[in-house]
């Protein structure tokens, strides 16, 4: 194969060399004229298109990567918000558990119905001694 090539090779370089006409040589320069100007037209579509690609996928991975970022930070804030409601949640349970002991006992039901409710117990007068602010705020609601 490599005689093959080589007698092809010097045989264009022979008409090459000894051209039949000046013609001749002419034309066979601007047929490799036209074809280096079509490689290099080729070639440059071919990195317009990579470029363009490329470029593509920059705009892509740039958004990606902020929708990512801004998703964790949403979740972030999430998980947060989270925390915080569940700390206040056991702590007003914590809260209800003590209540549910001090009202369990007899005597702090007791002074709760003497203190808030206004109650007394059997053989006992109550008297109840209405401060400035009670006079005022019974004022204006009249008794039925």
């Amino acid at each position: 194969m490599t005689d093959l090539s080589n007698k092809r090779n010097i045989k264009t370089r022979k008409r090459i060399k000894n051209p039949k006409s000046a013609q001749e040589v002419e034309t066979l320069m601007s047929k490799t004229k036209t074809k280096n100007r079509q490689r290099k037209t080729k070639i440059r579509v071919y990195y317009s298109l990579l470029t363009i690609v490329l470029l593509i996928c920059l705009v892509q991975i740039g958004f990606s990567a902020i929708l990512n970022i801004s998703k964790t930070i949403s979740y972030q804030t999430k998980i947060n918000t989270m925390k915080k409601t569940k700390t206040q949640a056991k702590e007003r349970n914590e809260t209800l558990k003590e209540e549910i002991k001090n009202f369990s006992s007899a005597s702090s039901l007791e002074s709760i119905a003497r203190n808030n409710l206004k109650m007394a117990g059997q053989n006992e007068v109550l008297v109840i001694i209405n401060t400035a602010e009670e006079a005022k705020k019974g004022k204006g609601h009249p008794k039925k």
